[in-house]
């Protein structure tokens, strides 16, 4: 994981560079949104994966899925990666790109998953204290994820908050356990 997102660094750089020279931050996102989609696909993962399928080859499919849904420049990048045999690396650029972008602009992202759905107020209350405790703008993802039990697991870029039941049961194993 730690060799991906270090390939992947000096590219999400140069698109975050390209992406304040012209102002499109949200193109931008769009494009390395729209890569990662292709990518993860199962069949284009495939011929990303066979040896016996040369870069042109490569090149003109992920092109010819992607005609209209990419800019010209985001066009160059597939060039760049499929060349430099990078392009498992374009689902990291983009996480690398998200997280430039959102310091740049002031705010962070969020990943908030709980056990249960929440209400808008309860979403709202919970976006002010991270506002208040980040001292940033927040841009929250709430998920559903009934294995926590209770609680929440907070992700705001390298912290993580664990408020979860599942995440307290298992710290007092591993207490119980010394």
């Amino acid at each position: 994981m730690a060799e991906i997102a270090t390939l992947a660094r000096p590219y999400a750089k140069a698109v975050f560079e390209l992406a304040i020279e012209s102002d499109n931050f949200d193109e931008w996102s769009n494009n390395l949104s729209f890569l990662t989609k292709i990518i993860e696909n199962p069949t284009i993962s495939a011929a990303i994966d066979n040896p016996e399928l040369g870069k042109n080859i490569l090149t003109n499919l992920l092109l010819d899925v992607s005609e209209e849904h990419l800019s010209e420049e985001a066009k160059g990048l597939l060039k760049i990666l499929v060349d430099n045999q990078r392009l498992k690396a374009i689902p990291q650029i983009a996480l690398q790109y998200e997280q430039l972008k959102a310091e740049h602009q002031g705010y962070i992202k969020v990943d908030i998953v709980s056990a249960y759905s929440l209400n808008q107020p309860q979403e709202q209350e919970i976006k002010a204290r991270l506002n208040k405790r980040l001292g940033k703008s927040v841009d929250i993802n709430f998920t559903v994820d009934k294995s926590l039990l209770g609680g929440f697991l907070i992700r705001a870029g390298d912290e993580v908050i664990d408020v979860s039941v599942k995440g307290r049961l298992e710290q007092l194993a591993s207490e119980l356990r010394r």
